[in-house]
């Protein structure tokens, strides 16, 4: 039996009238494919890399264009997105913009890699800090920044084209000298010695260039993450005014009280300039590198607390007029009727309160006079950081620590 095939004409005519529509539709009458915003891949990102400690930026993974993040930005603030969800993305391009007007390669820019690598980004710092005090008067914190940051830590660095560090011999001589002062002093005196001092004269002869190279890696980690967190800031004020702070606030960059710096700066005046370089200075000190601090002078079974405590022997800041620590408080240790005094300091610039009391009831306050005297103010910013840097390096000035030792160790009733 023969199957007949069933015809259906209406439903070929259809399908191919369905095919020639599809074919003849013109390309711009169909849905556009849209592409992801630029933003959207730096959305919500975590800042892991804020703390100095590794190259780069905030986060691995967002670029060191300028000019990428700049145009994400302005993608992100035209769709609205919360600032908090581009806090990242916001602080990575302020401090490409930062270091860019530094001249710094922050890709390269590496602590870990050693004094010798990082010796030219290290002098680039303080030239920076220099360069916007003297730019912009109204910010005090960077000239401070500028004077005594590069003052302090130049006791540790030898800034030559090859960045060595500085002699060994000189740090062994330093210990040296304290090992033997006392070995004279009554041992009654000798018990109540701050144990700074002991330590120094204990290890500061045994002190290996490894010790000294992992503290300079240390110095230059708390200087980078000093300088990610609040000179981007400067920059974002400089470009944005008030509304790049405000921005910053809003994405939880900086809180109220750096906030109230900035309005402080923008109002004008010396008594808002102030209060700037005390929240400033306050942020720096009590919020940014205390725990590393902590963290170094805890180190390397006791090593770590005598080279922070060196460093407080060596310190001698750029700003006119401030007094070295062991000027400002000297350790003075009495038994009985017997009384040492000594030109060493009696606390070592690690310690939070100690180092907060030294900078607020001296660097401050002399600053602040320096300020005061724009003209003198202006003279001091703008001589060269070689200039500032050779005069605070340890090295220079040992023979001078070591007579003030001999000279001014007495022994007294």
């Amino acid at each position: 039996m023969t199957r007949s095939r069933i015809e259906f004409p209406a439903l070929g005519l259809l399908c191919h009238a369905v095919l020639l529509a599809c074919l003849l539709v013109l390309p711009g009458t169909l849905a556009p494919v849209r592409a992801a915003p630029l933003y959207a891949g730096y959305l919500d990102l975590p800042v892991v890399d804020a703390d100095g400690e590794r190259a780069g930026g905030v986060h691995p993974g967002l670029p060191s264009d300028a000019a990428v993040l700049g145009a994400a930005l302005d993608q992100a603030r035209a769709a609205g997105v919360p600032a908090r969800r581009y806090t990242a993305l916001l602080r990575q391009y302020w401090l490409v913009v930062a270091a860019g007007n530094a001249g710094i390669d922050l890709a390269g820019w590496d602590p870990q890699r050693g004094p010798a690598v990082n010796a030219h980004t290290f002098n680039l710092v303080y030239v920076n800090y220099l360069r916007l005090a003297s730019a912009h008067p109204e910010f005090w914190w960077a000239g401070l920044a500028g004077l005594a940051g590069g003052s302090f830590a130049s006791g540790f660095f030898d800034m030559d084209d090859a960045g060595r560090v500085i002699d060994l011999p000189g740090l062994h001589a330093l210990g040296s000298a304290v090992a033997d002062l006392l070995q004279r002093t009554p041992p009654e005196l000798v018990e109540r010695t701050p144990e700074d001092i002991r330590l120094l004269a204990g290890v500061g002869p045994r002190l290996t260039a490894a010790d000294l190279t992992w503290y300079q890696t240390r110095l230059m980690a708390m200087q980078k993450h000093i300088f990610i967190d609040l000179v981007p800031q400067h920059e974002a004020y400089l470009a944005r005014g008030m509304a790049g702070i405000d921005e910053l606030a809003a994405a939880g960059a900086i809180d109220g009280t750096l906030r109230a710096a900035w309005a402080g700066i923008a109002a004008g005046g010396t008594a808002g300039y102030i209060d700037a370089l005390y929240r400033m200075t306050d942020r720096e000190q009590n919020a940014i590198v205390p725990d590393q601090w902590d963290a170094t002078a805890a180190a390397r079974d006791g090593i770590g607390r005598v080279l922070t405590y060196v460093s407080t022997i060596a310190a001698k800041p750029a700003v006119p007029g401030v007094r070295a620590p062991g000027t400002f408080a000297p350790a003075t240790v009495r038994a009985g009727d017997l009384v040492l005094r000594t030109p060493l300091p009696g606390f070592n610039w690690a310690d939070r309160d100690d180092r907060w009391r030294y900078i607020t009831g001296d660097l401050v306050l002399r600053h602040i006079d320096l300020k005061r005297d724009a003209t003198r103010a202006a003279g001091v910013l703008a001589e060269p950081f070689p200039a500032k840097l050779s005069r605070g390096r340890l090295a220079a000035r040992l023979p001078e620590l070591l007579a003030d030792l001999s000279g001014q160790w007495r022994i007294g009733g």
